[in-house]
């Protein structure tokens, strides 16, 4: 198979694994390029991709417009802030507004959970989810997944550990599909408050001892608490959030092997991570950064590869 089964990137869910792999293999040649003195191919040259955000993102945004200009495509960036919306245009609207300036791809991210499936059907042309709401960041799961492969081989039989703010986090959900589709084994871990009530019908365990979650993995994802997404307390206070569920070097020291740390940013240094852990050896978070450019690049040149067809 040289071509994804699918025409957009919405979810991990709608992937299988041959997609993955193809991907992954794709990104790997992509990583070449970005290392060379000359980092630019010129593959898509006359692919027009857009840029919308309806969130703020500064990470996911860059790494995507890096992606792009890499390729060679045409970008135009698009704030939500800053726009129409502001003034009521619907979602529709405002995509069909920039798509009659004959754009061919649009990467999304959108507070609503499936407005990237609800685009799709409406509108023509490929789609790229990065990020809906609580739901699905796709392009995250695949790089963490990447950087876990590079690190150890494969995914397939390592244990990863999700640790944190699992209830409202677009980055777990995506993790696992991604995780339990090459045969990893998967935990979460967090305070019982921020542990959806079905996840284990998702084919994962829950773990509330951190301590034993870390004696259990060989990788540690740790998540970022996300106040702006909570009306209410899920728990005490930040201090004793940090008491049970932070991971500090004496931590991982202690532990009788030794793990790699993950993280999707930002971080909030002191709470999930200290600073000692977030910049030691066993952290690949800066590796997580490269690899989200290779991992895009190649989302983007395959879904781009289809509409050229």
């Amino acid at each position: 198979m040289s071509e994804l089964s699918v025409d957009h990137l919405l979810g991990i869910k709608y992937l299988n694994k041959e997609d993955i792999n193809l991907i992954f293999e794709t990104a790997d040649h992509f990583k070449e390029v970005i290392n060379r003195p000359i980092k630019k191919v010129p593959s898509l040259r006359d692919i027009t991709i857009a840029n919308l955000f309806f969130e703020n993102s500064t990470r996911t945004r860059l790494s995507f417009e890096l992606a792009e200009k890499r390729l060679s495509a045409d970008v135009i960036n698009f704030s939500a802030a800053s726009s129409s919306v502001k003034k009521g245009e619907t979602l529709i609207d405002t995509v069909n507004n920039i798509l009659s300036m004959k754009v061919d791809m649009v990467v999304m991210r959108h507070p609503n959970p499936g407005a990237g499936v609800f685009l799709s059907k409406h509108v023509n042309a490929s789609i790229v989810n990065a990020g809906d709401g609580a739901h699905e960041h796709p392009t995250q799961a695949l790089l963490d997944s990447y950087s876990i492969r590079e690190k150890l081989g494969e995914v397939k039989g390592k244990k990863v550990v999700i640790v944190g703010d699992v209830l409202h986090s677009r980055v777990a959900l995506s993790n696992i599909f991604a995780l339990k589709l090459q045969g990893a084994e998967v935990k979460v871990c967090g305070p019982k408050t921020l542990i959806p009530k079905y996840i284990e019908k998702l084919g994962v365990q829950v773990e509330t001892d951190l301590r034993k979650a870390l004696e259990w993995c060989d990788v540690a994802n740790m998540l970022r608490v996300q106040n702006e997404r909570m009306e209410i307390s899920y728990f005490p206070s930040t201090r004793e959030y940090t008491q049970q569920f932070g991971v500090n070097k004496k931590l991982l020291d202690s532990l009788d092997k030794e793990i790699i740390i993950m993280h999707p940013g930002p971080i909030n240094r002191g709470v999930e991570i200290t600073s000692d852990v977030a910049d030691s050896n066993q952290a690949i978070i800066l590796d997580q950064v490269q690899n989200g450019v290779a991992v895009r690049m190649a989302v983007i040149y395959l879904l781009a590869s289809k509409i050229k067809q």
